[in-house]
């Protein structure tokens, strides 16, 4: 009789401790792969988004569609190279890229064509 009444106690709090976990679970969401999970899924915006957007905007621009500027983008720093005419240019390849969403910062290394 007393094995019978432990073993019921034993497998009631088991059925409970198994329901309990199974309602609370694991509060954070799966983060899925290349992706960093530091940041919200709303704000995130992949580092190849950053750098098509960037070189879309550039090429797209009329003052700087004739130039090879290499975009790279690491962890939302973007990194300008390549060869211009004038400060003016340098300054919209600068302004263009600022404004695309998920740039944090520019590292410009464009250069005057001598």
């Amino acid at each position: 009789m007393k094995t019978r009444a432990g073993l019921l106690i034993f497998a009631s709090m088991l059925i409970v401790g198994l329901t309990t976990s199974s309602i609370t679970g694991c509060n954070k969401a799966p983060v899925a792969a290349g992706t960093r999970g530091s940041q919200s899924a709303g704000a995130e915006v992949s580092d190849i988004d950053v750098t098509t957007k960037v070189k879309t905007a550039l090429i797209s621009d009329d003052a700087l569609k004739g130039f090879d500027i290499a975009v790279v983008t690491t962890k939302g720093d973007v990194r300008l190279t390549g060869i211009v005419d004038n400060q003016i240019q340098i300054d919209r390849a600068d302004a263009l890229a600022r404004a695309v969403d998920g740039v944090h910062a520019i590292h410009d290394e464009l250069t005057l064509k001598k």
